[in-house]
């Protein structure tokens, strides 16, 4: 596998109006959300390809098709996804990690907005994704 960059970091909040009040309000971060959507985001932060606050119900939603967090699985603090070359370096990468010992929360998969995305838990209970966002390269 070839990790070309970290293509996202996204806090992972179980309250986004907290959340908006320290990355917003006190620190000043750039983010916001499409109408309707609780996903506060920026691509404009220096150093940083995307930087978001990303509600625990969508986290959940992603991984496990339901608003829901497993009560059997330890809540994630965070995510961070590593940008690869294409689509089919996300599924091959995703079988290297398996077969390392990691299990995916979810395959390989494309998601509606054209992402290519697998995802694990790492042991410091941190969403990792290993991912391919044509909109980076």
């Amino acid at each position: 596998m070839q990790i070309q960059h970290i293509a996202s970091f996204a806090v992972i909040t179980p309250n986004v109006a907290d959340s908006r009040r320290l990355y917003v309000d006190a620190l000043g971060l750039p983010l916001q959300a499409a109408d309707g959507d609780d996903y506060l985001h920026s691509g404009d932060i220096d150093g940083s390809k995307h930087f978001g606050l990303w509600p625990l119900t969508q986290a959940a939603q992603a991984c496990f098709g339901t608003p829901e967090w497993p009560s059997d699985r330890p809540l994630p603090q965070a995510s961070v996804e590593f940008e690869v070359e294409d689509a089919a370096a996300v599924e091959a990468a995703a079988k290297e990690m398996e077969e390392q010992g990691y299990p995916l929360l979810h395959p390989a998969r494309q998601e509606p907005w054209g992402q290519t995305v697998a995802r694990l838990i790492s042991p410091e209970n941190v969403i990792v994704g290993i991912s391919y966002a044509p909109w980076q390269h």
